[in-house]
C-alpha cells in the first residue's frame, strides 16, 4: 500500500532556507569545535585513569573481606549468588536464581516509510517526488499514526504496556556485594518457559477478551497468531544469568563500588567469567579508544555539515540554471569537505597539545596532507574535463 505526493519548493523558499543555513552551520561548526574538544580531554582523563588503575589494583581472594584493603582498588572473581529474585509485578513471572528479568512486548502495528527524489527546476526551483509506504509489523515501541502523511486506515491502538527489565538489588561474589544490575548487566539471557500456571497469570492480567495463548515462550493476544491484526500483543520474558564474574572496584566494607582515581574519573570494571584485571583494563581501554573514534567521526561529519550548510546558499543562487548549480553545489561540497579536514584535526590536534605534543604534531600533519591531496585531486579533475572537451 503506497502513496505518491509531489510537492513544489520555490526558489525564493529555497533562499530563504540558505540564509538560514548561514546562521544554523555557524553554530552547528562551534558546537563540533566544542565536541571535539570534549572528547579528546575526556579520552585523556580516562586513559591515565585506567592506567593509574591498572598499576594500583590489588587482585584478591574473594573468600574473605581484609579491612586492610578499605577504600583501596581491588579485583575480585569468581562464582555469583544473586541476593532474591527478580520478579515483573505485572504478571508475578519470576526468575529463580537469574540475576535480571526482561519483559519483552511487541504490538502489530502500522508503520510508515518514505522515500523522496527530488529535481531542481529551471528558475532555482525544486520538485519533489515522495512516496509513501505503509506495512504492518512488529514493534516493541509505540508507533505515533497521527504522524503518518495519510492516518486514516492506518490507525494504530495505543500501546497497552511496554517491555521492562528487574533485576535483583544486589548479589555477592564470595564474602563481597556487588550491585544486582551491574551483576545482570554481564547474564546471559534464556527464554523463560511458560507452563499453564504462568500463562493463566498472564491472562488474568491481561484482562482483554482476545484469546490469549503460547507456543511455550511467548504468549500471543490475538484471535489468530498466524495471520495478526492492528493491535495484536506477543509478549516474551527473558531471564539473565551469571555464574562466574569478575570485578574491579573500590573496596567499601563488604561493598564493591566506583573507585575515584587522582584525576577525578571513575573506575567501575566488570566481566563475566573470570578475568584478570590486566585483561578488564586493556578491554576498558580498548572501549575508550573505541568511544573516542566514534565521537570524532561524528564530530567531522557534524563539522562537515555545518560547513556545507553555510556554503549552501552559493549553489541555491546558481540553481536557477540547474547545471551550473550542480557544479557549484560540487564546488562548495569540497569547500566544505577541504575545511572540515583541516579545521577539525587541528582542533583534535591542540586539545592534545597539553597531554602528548608528538602526537598532536603528527594529526596535523595528516589532515594537512589530506586537505592538500583533496585540493590536488580536484585541481585534476577540474584540469581534465576542459581536455575532455575538446576531445569530444
Amino acid at each position: 500500500m503506497s502513496f505518491t505526493e509531489t510537492t513544489t519548493t520555490s526558489w525564493f523558499s529555497r533562499l530563504k532556507s540558505g540564509l538560514a543555513g548561514l546562521v544554523i552551520g555557524p553554530l552547528l561548526v562551534i558546537g563540533m569545535i566544542w565536541l571535539l574538544s570534549w572528547n579528546e580531554g575526556r579520552s585523556v582523563q580516562t586513559y591515565r585513569a585506567l592506567v593509574e588503575g591498572a598499576g594500583i589494583v590489588v587482585s584478591v581472594d574473594n573468600a574473605s573481606v581484609d579491612p586492610a584493603n578499605e577504600g583501596k582498588l581491588i579485583h575480585i572473581s569468581g562464582p555469583v549468588k544473586p541476593d532474591g529474585t527478580p520478579e515483573d509485578p505485572m504478571f508475578g513471572i519470576a526468575a529463580e536464581g537469574a540475576a535480571g528479568l526482561k519483559r519483552k512486548v511487541e504490538m502489530f502495528q502500522w508503520e510508515q516509510q518514505s522515500e523522496s527524489k527530488t529535481e531542481t527546476k529551471l528558475g532555482g526551483g525544486e520538485e519533489t517526488v515522495t512516496t509513501y509506504t505503509y506495512k504492518k509489523t512488529w514493534r516493541s515501541s509505540q508507533v505515533d499514526s497521527s504522524d503518518f502523511r495519510i492516518p486514516d486506515g492506518h490507525q494504530n491502538p495505543q500501546m497497552p504496556f511496554e517491555g521492562d527489565r528487574f533485576t535483583v538489588p544486589s548479589a555477592t561474589i564470595g564474602a563481597f556485594t556487588v550491585d544486582g544490575e551491574a551483576v545482570a548487566n554481564l547474564g546471559e539471557d534464556s527464554a523463560v518457559k511458560l507452563t499453564p500456571d504462568v500463562l493463566d497469570r498472564v491472562r488474568t492480567a491481561l484482562g482483554t477478551d482476545k484469546p490469549v495463548n503460547a507456543d511455550g515462550v511467548t504468549v500471543y493476544v490475538s484471535q489468530n497468531r498466524q495471520s495478526p491484526a492492528v493491535g495484536d500483543l506477543r509478549i516474551s520474558f527473558i531471564r539473565q544469568d551469571v555464574a562466574q564474574a569478575s570485578f574491579v572496584g573500590a573496596q567499601k566494607a563488604t561493598k564493591l563500588g566506583a573507585y575515584k582515581a587522582s584525576n577525578g574519573r571513575e573506575l567501575f570494571l566488570s566481566a563475566a567469567g573470570n578475568a584478570s584485571s590486566a585483561e578488564m583494563f586493556e578491554t576498558a581501554q580498548s572501549e575508550n579508544t573505541l568511544i573516542t573514534w566514534l565521537i570524532r567521526v561524528g564530530g567531522l561529519i557534524g563539522m562537515f555539515i555545518g560547513f556545507a550548510m553555510m556554503l549552501s546558499i552559493l549553489g541555491i543562487i546558481a540553481d536557477v540554471i540547474p547545471f551550473v548549480g550542480s557544479i557549484v553545489s560540487f564546488g562548495t561540497s569540497a569547500i566544505a569537505a577541504i575545511l572540515t579536514l583541516l579545521l577539525g584535526p587541528l582542533v583534535i590536534a591542540i586539545a592534545w597539545i597539553a597531554y602528548r605534543p608528538l602526537l598532536a604534531i603528527a594529526i596535523i600533519a595528516v589532515g594537512g596532507l589530506l586537505a592538500v591531496a583533496t585540493i590536488y585531486l580536484r585541481r585534476n579533475r577540474a584540469a581534465s574535463a576542459p581536455a575532455s572537451v575538446r576531445a569530444s
